[in-house]
């Protein structure tokens, strides 16, 4: 692998320069830098994403040749098109590959450009900060809203986060707007539309002091994600789940072990194993980056 850039689009854009041995060159670009005030991105048009996303990517650059670019964005992504979003709707249906390619030859920058979903980079990160791009790995990133990321992760949609855990038809807090849905329980966007008067580090917080409905929620937070990695499992066998992001911070194993018992029953999927892995972008960087690089994905053997 050659240098490679790493784009990761969230609340915020951050991007670094990949080197051959899959880390990270050089200090982490991020928009807005600390304490600065930006655009908000969820605002602006399409073609003005593209445009930023490019000017980043020159500035990470800082004109020296780069092989590949690997942009992360939220959504269902195939095929260098943004099919379809509910973080960013200005960008369904958006060629973004090819909008960032066209500004980045305007400055002499050619890179092949590959675009993924934001949480399937992360599990790519995981596999190549680990040696282990040979295994299946899967996924939980918890923030504002829920990923599943898997690599590889092939021409499946794996859209995890909406994920249906529960059949009350009063649950429709998902940014989707579907009903029942594992982000509509987890999600920052979620959480404050569920107790309006409570952030969500403030609903742990008071949950932990003993307030009882904010520790009904907590049970129900952690039933929610029991109820879709157990789903994962009875369609993929049991294995190692990592789990990250800023809400990663609220987990209780005990408790998540807990419900998982109870929903995987059946003593040959029970080989299931949690490890939170700590947040930061490092880890998405690397893994757009690797993801742009790898031509083939690699052959996977069981997960470790």
């Amino acid at each position: 692998m050659g240098a490679s850039i790493g784009i990761v689009t969230a609340e915020g854009i951050s991007a670094g320069l990949v080197d051959a041995n899959r880390k990270i060159s050089g200090r982490i670009l991020q928009y807005p830098e600390h304490g600065g005030v930006a655009d908000d991105l969820t605002t602006l048009p399409a073609n003005k994403i593209a445009e930023k996303l490019a000017e980043i990517i020159l500035e990470v650059a800082a004109g020296q040749h780069v092989d590949s670019v690997g942009l992360a964005f939220p959504g269902v992504i195939r095929g260098g098109v943004v099919e379809e979003s509910p973080n960013f709707p200005q960008m369904k249906g958006q060629q973004i590959s090819k909008a960032v390619c066209t500004h980045l030859e305007a400055h002499g920058q050619s890179p092949k450009v590959v675009v993924s979903n934001d949480a399937d980079v992360v599990a790519a990160g995981i596999a190549a900060t680990r040696n282990q791009l040979d295994h299946l790995i899967r996924v939980w990133t918890l923030g504002n809203g829920i990923g599943y990321g898997r690599y590889p992760s092939g021409t499946e949609i794996w859209e995890g986060g909406h994920t249906v855990v529960t059949m009350d038809p009063k649950e429709k807090y998902c940014s989707c707007g579907g009903v029942g849905h594992l982000e509509g329980i987890m999600g920052y966007r979620s959480m404050r539309l569920r107790f309006l008067d409570l952030e969500p580090e403030e609903i742990f917080e008071q949950a932990h002091e003993g307030d009882a409905r904010c520790m009904d929620f907590v049970k129900l937070w952690h039933r929610a994600l029991a109820a879709a990695t157990a789903s994962s499992v009875h369609m993929e066998g049991p294995g190692k789940f990592f789990i990250t992001g800023p809400s990663a911070r609220y987990l209780n194993l005990s408790m998540l072990h807990r419900y998982m018992h109870e929903m995987v029953m059946m003593s040959t999927l029970q080989g299931y194993v949690f490890e939170i892995v700590p947040g930061g972008h490092e880890i998405a960087i690397i893994g757009a980056a690797v993801s742009a690089a790898m031509e083939q994905p690699a052959t996977v053997t069981a997960a470790p």
